[in-house]
């Protein structure tokens, strides 16, 4: 019998140069399969700041933006940039430290505040972004004697969260309320259950079933967990996530969000919930205990776009109407819109070139978006995922659109 050994002995014994080759040779071999897969995903550069209109390396003239998370348009808005530059000039560029050495500023247990009151929770907690929030949850959390229940299409930081802890995993399908009793009912015999799901599903805009969720974990005794990268600032009367929009703040457990989107579009996620939960993450969890702190410059932006959302919902009121506009003039035109009523409005195309090629010729039309295909989404489900921002205005959106149409006739998908 051959073991996994005597297959390795061959390459453990390669001289250097050549084993560099092979190894070079295997990773070009894998890139080629992306490009010839038509997945590849290249990188355009802004040479301006972000906005709903910028500048593109290799096009010329205003470009409209209509594929950045910026939806209530923060990232450059002048109060935004104006507290950033004041907490770089008071407190420096950074800490050159981790929060429980010397990485603390006031600034951060301000912002930590400001954000638990702006989520109606007990605490709060930074991390350098939501990936590390999502990471370094569970496996404080949850031990063996636990079991988390997980809809099968969150975030992949919430996929890798959960393998690192050690508790009974139970997938559900996708916002399918009766199999999540099914998987309940399975995992009755753990200690302690978690149900996960994000709060917008960020690929197709779809909102979970919030209030069907928290009537089944009340009735099977377990806690809520919630990712609302893709709603904080915007879902809900006053913008406070999905929780808010569904009438469920006081059933669901735990949130964990970003200050990279919505709030300022800088970077930085966090976790708000019972203050015990809290004030554990600050002893375990590992993303939170070896990361530096948030630099003082991303801690004001956000500060300052969260002290704007606690004082008006006007920001946040606004992205609902101008979402609907653009939704309804694609759906008359002929195309497929998923989700509903959310700023992420995906333009369904199926296939990977097809996604790819339309977004390189509205780019020609001047307006930025993106094809999304495998392994971002399903194989056979390629998209252009377009998001609205409260800074894009009326015409902005119909310009999209009549650049939508005249590139979907080109390619045959609408007529």
């Amino acid at each position: 019998m051959t073991s996994s050994k005597d297959l390795a002995t061959p390459y453990a014994t390669l001289p250097f140069c050549q084993l560099q080759k092979l190894a070079r040779s295997v990773l070009e071999h894998e890139l080629e399969t992306i490009r010839t897969g038509g997945t590849w995903k290249g990188e355009r550069i802004i040479t301006s700041k972000q906005g709903p209109h910028i500048n593109v390396d290799g096009s010329r003239g205003d470009i409209l933006n209509f594929c950045a998370n910026n939806y209530l348009g923060l990232s450059s808005h002048p109060q935004v940039v104006e507290a950033g530059i004041e907490a770089l000039k008071k407190y420096g560029a950074g800490l050159s430290s981790v929060r429980f050495i010397c990485g603390t500023q006031d600034i951060h247990k301000d912002l930590e505040q400001k954000l638990a009151k702006f989520h109606e929770r007990e605490e709060c907690i930074l991390y350098a972004s939501c990936f590390d929030a999502n990471a370094g949850l569970f496996e404080v959390l949850l031990g063996p004697d636990d079991a988390v229940l997980s809809d099968e299409l969150n975030h992949a930081s919430i996929i890798d969260g959960i393998r690192l802890c050690r508790a009974k995993r139970f997938r559900y399908k996708h916002m399918d309320l009766n199999d999540l009793e099914t998987q309940l009912k399975q995992s009755q015999s753990s200690r302690m259950r978690l149900v996960v799901t994000d709060g917008v599903f960020s690929m197709d805009g779809d909102v979970a079933p919030l209030k069907g969720i928290c009537d089944l974990a009340e009735q099977y005794g377990a806690l809520v967990f919630i990712d609302e990268c893709h709603a904080t600032g915007f879902m809900g009367p006053r913008g406070r996530g999905t929780d808010e929009l569904l009438g469920v703040m006081d059933r669901v457990h735990i949130v964990n969000s970003t200050l990279g989107k919505a709030l300022g579009g800088a970077a930085g996620g966090y976790t708000v919930g019972p203050k015990p939960l809290i004030d554990l993450l600050r002893q375990r969890s590992r993303p939170y205990l070896f990361s530096n702190s948030l630099p003082p410059p991303v801690v004001g932006c956000a500060t300052r776009a969260v002290e704007l959302l606690l004082a008006s919902n006007e920001i946040a009121q606004s992205v609902g109407a101008k979402t609907m506009r653009f939704r309804n003039k694609m759906t008359e035109a002929g195309f497929t819109i998923s989700g509903s009523a959310h700023p992420i409005c995906p333009v369904m195309l199926g296939d990977a070139r097809l996604a790819s090629l339309m977004a390189d010729d509205m780019l020609k039309l001047g307006v930025y978006v993106i094809g999304f295909s495998y392994p971002v989404v399903p194989k056979g489900k390629a998209r252009i995922r377009v998001q609205i921002s409260a800074a894009h205005t009326d015409q902005d959106i119909d310009r999209a659109v009549d650049a939508f149409i005249q590139t979907g006739r080109k390619h045959g998908v609408v007529s």
